[in-house]
C-alpha cells in the first residue's frame, strides 16, 4: 500500500540496506528473546545471496522470513537454507485462497500462518471481524501452527476483536504512519510506544 511505499522510498533515500536490517536486529537481539521476524521482498534477498541471507540473519538472530513476494509453490530455493539455518519460513493466507492450497499450507506451515483478512492493499479499507473470524476458524483446524491476523488492524479495537479468536495480530501500516507523522524533529518512540501499549492491553481484554 502507499503507507509501506513511502516507508520504503525514505528508507531507500536515506541510505538503508539489508546489511543495516540485519546489524538491527543484532542490536535488538542482545535485549531480548522476543521472536523477530523479517517481512520483504524475494529481490532484496536474492541480490544479497540466499546461503549469505540465510547465514547472516540467523547469526543476528531471525527467528522467521516472510517474503510476502514469493509463492509457497516457488519458495524451495529459499525455504532450504533458511530451514537449515534454523529460520521459519511464514506462509500467507488470503480470503481468496483455495481449501486444497490452504491445506497444503496449512500441513507444511513453519512459525506461524499468516492471514490476510482483506483483499487489497495495506494500510486501506476497514476489516469485517466476523468474516474473518470464520476464516481463521476453519484454518486453525487443519493448521498444526498459530495462525496471525493481519492487514487493516489499526486500532486497539480492531486489535481486541481480532484477539478473540486469532493466536496474534499484525499491525504494520497504522505504526509506520505514526511514524511518518512524527517527522525529524519527534521522537517517535513517544508516539509509537503509548500507541503499542494501547494495543497490548486491548489484547490483554480477550485472554
Amino acid at each position: 500500500g502507499p503507507t509501506i511505499q513511502a516507508a520504503s522510498e525514505r528508507a531507500l533515500a536515506a541510505g538503508t540496506r539489508l546489511t543495516d536490517v540485519i546489524e538491527l536486529v543484532r542490536r535488538v537481539r542482545l535485549h531480548t528473546n522476543v521472536p523477530i521476524v523479517l517481512m520483504g521482498y524475494f529481490n532484496p534477498i536474492f541480490h544479497f545471496g540466499i546461503e549469505n541471507f540465510a547465514a547472516q540473519a540467523s547469526a543476528a538472530g531471525v527467528d522467521g522470513v516472510l517474503v510476502v513476494d514469493l509463492p509457497f509453490e516457488e519458495s524451495s530455493e529459499l525455504r532450504a537454507p533458511l530451514r537449515q539455518a534454523g529460520i521459519d519460513l511464514i506462509a500467507l493466507v488470503a480470503p481468496t485462497t483455495l481449501v486444497p492450497r490452504m491445506a497444503r499450507l496449512a500441513a507444511e506451515g513453519e512459525g506461524f500462518l499468516y492471514y490476510v483478512s482483506m483483499t487489497g492493499v495495506t494500510g486501506s479499507g476497514q476489516i469485517d471481524p466476523a468474516a474473518i473470524e470464520q476464516k481463521v476458524s476453519e484454518l486453525k483446524k487443519i493448521s498444526k501452527v498459530p495462525v496471525a491476523v493481519g492487514f487493516g488492524i489499526s486500532s486497539p479495537e480492531d486489535a481486541a476483536a481480532v484477539g478473540r479468536f486469532s493466536d496474534a495480530v499484525v499491525v504494520g501500516s497504522a505504526l509506520v504512519k505514526l511514524v511518518a507523522a512524527c517527522g525529524k524533529e519527534e521522537d517517535p518512540v513517544a508516539r509509537v510506544g503509548p500507541f503499542v501499549r494501547s494495543l497490548k492491553e486491548a489484547l490483554q481484554t480477550t485472554d
